[in-house]
């Protein structure tokens, strides 16, 4: 029985992280704010906020003309009353903000633009642990797709390479 070269252990150990780590996904999204109508005035964004279930990861989009409007987050209290002279806790103004929702916690959004936050451009989102799931209604019952879960089948297909390289590098 022969030992594994350094260099050798090196690579296998390379390889397994490589392959894992296009495999093994940690699933985040990117959401639009308003989707399709974007970040403006008209739109009922509390309706928009309650269709989607935001966890640490996912990424929200603010799309807008910047100079026509801003994206301010701020806390609880400034969010209520519409006044920034407190409570700011970021500003964007690209026009095309994206915010990374890294905490655990209730996320506080408006428009600083004189009268957008009174007139309804805010919102609030909880966002929640990458790991959970939002609750949702029975399921259809629908036949399984003949194809199979491509997932599955990579999952598969990388177990049976780890096993192969470390058969290799044991062997040899």
């Amino acid at each position: 029985m022969k030992t594994t070269h350094p260099d050798m252990s090196y690579i296998f150990f390379t390889i397994i992280i490589i392959i894992l780590s296009t495999i093994i996904q940690i699933k985040s999204e990117e959401y639009t704010v308003g989707d399709d109508d974007e970040w403006t005035t008209g739109v009922n964004y509390y309706a928009w906020s309650q269709k989607y279930h935001f966890a640490v990861g996912d990424i929200i989009v603010f799309k807008y003309v910047p100079g026509q409007h801003n994206t301010y987050e701020v806390t609880e209290d400034t969010y209520r009353s519409c006044n920034t002279s407190t409570g700011v806790l970021n500003i964007y103004e690209s026009g095309n903000d994206q915010v990374s929702l890294r905490d655990v916690k209730k996320y506080w959004f408006i428009c600083n633009v004189p009268g957008h936050c009174s007139g309804g451009m805010r919102f609030g989102i909880d966002v929640t642990k990458a790991s959970s799931s939002p609750p949702s209604p029975a399921p259809e019952i629908t036949p399984p797709p003949n194809t199979g879960d491509k997932l599955a089948q990579g999952k598969g297909i990388a177990c049976a390479l780890l096993g192969a390289f470390g058969t290799y590098f044991f062997i040899y």
